[in-house]
């Protein structure tokens, strides 16, 4: 028989580590079942039993096997690994995972596709999700961002509108290209992050050739209180690498797991992938005087007045045990950020703060945060919540309301210190920057300075060859869009599209 790769052989390497015998099955109450082929029945061909309590066990667990899918990223690959220092950023951030060079901190990382179900092939056409879980001594860090360092929507109020266009038409259950490209030239924001999109790295070639970033703004704090504005960036040390879209569509048929089965391979052979950890850093006083808003998630931060500063490496080195408890009860949350780093202005980052945990707290249940994969393990949690579905950290005999005289946990020193006061003002009010914000000169730059002549090419390519199946007036509204990042791209999409004109009416 030909060799076959870990993933393949995962029952049979199972089943080799096995030092004792497998043991008797048995029921979720423990127990043994004598009989598994045979339902409990009045008769040989009667009909079944309420009684059989051994069937009832199994299949009420059946019926629940499947959580709710995630609303976004709800197809990806977990793995676990470490968070290595290898630069000093104290001056910076007084955080713990940052307190010394070599210190390791370990790690799970989530990989996905943003907008296709849990069954959709991994060689899309879509931003990749580049989740990272940091069980640092101060509890749970998670940086959730893509493999973009930008988006397309910079207000929160817009992102429900916004998935639902990468989603299914309510009425008819297909994807709908109107639908996509109605939002996308109603919101002109959105250009930048559609020419990443639509260029070469809108798929790559598995998850471990691609770079991460925290995509928003951050704050770091160091031990004395200063503040500075940074983003987070996270370089694949295996280079980049992109799939053609003929590769990709045939992967996607051949192979719809292509990017999962990669992983797991690449870590169970050994060839454990990292990226370099680096942050660019904004003083407070840089952030007043910026020529763009430092936090728009739609705009870069130049790195020729912001340089990548290194911090650390990422490395992962060890494949999930179970893909359930790992990878499908895996939940990041952008407001689990330990004391030394904090949250920013940024408008989607706002948003995302409470999204992301409501969305746990309705797919897992009250205490997700108690699933093994999900537990700040390095600490012990101590506070006065309780109770709830699910819960297995009671927290014995300790007091549930603050303060107490009963010898409850306290306020932390340490943490009050790295949570300095900062002065905002203005009028409460709903600003939508959309008309007046520049949304064109930074894509110009990408498409302009970044992008070969041959990149430029198949962007154009990808990009008619999904417009060409909107409605002629949102396909106009496209062109106009595209001649502001420049005038050669306007037009080249235009005469693409031309062939398809007489399909599509103007409304």
């Amino acid at each position: 028989m030909a060799s076959r790769d870990p993933a393949s052989d995962q029952l049979v390497n199972f089943k080799k580590s096995l030092k004792d015998s497998p043991g008797y099955i048995t029921t979720k109450y423990g127990a043994p079942v004598g009989v598994k082929t045979a339902i409990q029945t009045v008769g040989k061909d009667g009909p079944l039993l309420l009684q059989d309590s051994e069937f009832l066990d199994e299949i009420s667990s059946f019926d629940r096997e499947r959580i709710p899918e995630r609303v976004v990223h709800a197809k990806g690959a977990g793995a676990f690994g470490y968070f290595e220092v290898t630069h000093d950023i104290t001056k910076y951030s007084a955080a713990k995972i940052f307190e010394s060079i070599g210190k390791q901190t370990p790690l799970a990382v989530r990989f996905s596709t943003v907008g296709g179900e849990s069954g959709s092939a991994d060689t899309v056409r879509d931003p990749r999700g580049f989740a990272v879980k940091f069980y640092t001594d101060d509890g749970i860090w998670d940086l959730v961002g893509n493999n973009t360092p930008i988006f397309f929507i910079r207000d929160a109020s817009l992102f429900a509108s916004f998935i639902h266009t990468q989603k299914r038409n309510p009425a008819t259950h297909l994807k709908d290209a109107d639908m996509f490209w109605d939002f996308m030239t109603l919101r002109p924001e959105t250009m930048h992050q559609l020419i990443y999109t639509y260029g070469d790295r809108g798929i790559p070639d598995g998850y471990r050739h691609m770079n991460g970033y925290g995509s928003h703004t951050f704050k770091l704090v160091n031990a004395q209180g200063v503040s500075h504005w940074v983003k987070f960036h996270y370089k694949t040390n295996q280079g980049i690498k992109n799939l053609p879209v003929e590769k990709a569509n045939e992967l996607a048929a051949s192979d719809p797991d292509y990017s999962i089965r990669d992983l797991y391979n690449a870590i169970a052979k050994g060839d454990f992938p990292s990226w370099t950890f680096y942050i660019q850093v904004m003083t407070m006083a840089q952030a007043e005087t910026a020529k763009f808003n430092p936090f728009d998630m739609t705009k870069v931060w130049p790195h020729s007045e912001y340089p990548l500063i290194p911090v650390g490496k990422i490395v992962l080195n060890k494949n999930p045990t179970n893909y359930f408890a790992e990878v499908e009860q895996i939940a990041f949350s952008p407001s689990n950020m330990p004391p030394g780093i904090e949250a920013s202005p940024d408008k989607m980052l706002q948003g995302r703060l409470f999204a992301y945990s409501d969305t746990h707290r309705h797919r897992l249940g009250a205490n997700y945060l108690q699933i093994p994969v999900n537990c700040p393990f390095r600490v012990t949690v101590a506070n006065y919540q309780r109770d709830g579905p699910q819960t297995i950290n009671h927290q014995n005999g300790c007091p549930n309301y603050f303060p107490n005289s009963f010898s409850g946990p306290q306020e932390c020193p340490r943490a009050q210190r790295m949570q300095p006061r900062w002065n905002v003002s203005g009028d409460v009010g709903r600003y939508d920057n959309g008309q007046t914000e520049d949304n064109f000169s930074q894509a110009t730059i990408l498409y302009q300075k970044v992008f070969s002549d041959a990149e430029k090419e198949r962007l154009v390519q990808n990009l008619v060859g999904h417009l060409k199946d909107a409605a002629g007036f949102i396909q106009e509204r496209g062109i106009k869009l595209f001649a502001q990042i420049h005038p050669d791209l306007g037009s080249k999409v235009a005469a693409g599209l031309a062939p398809y004109k007489k399909y599509h009416a103007n409304l």
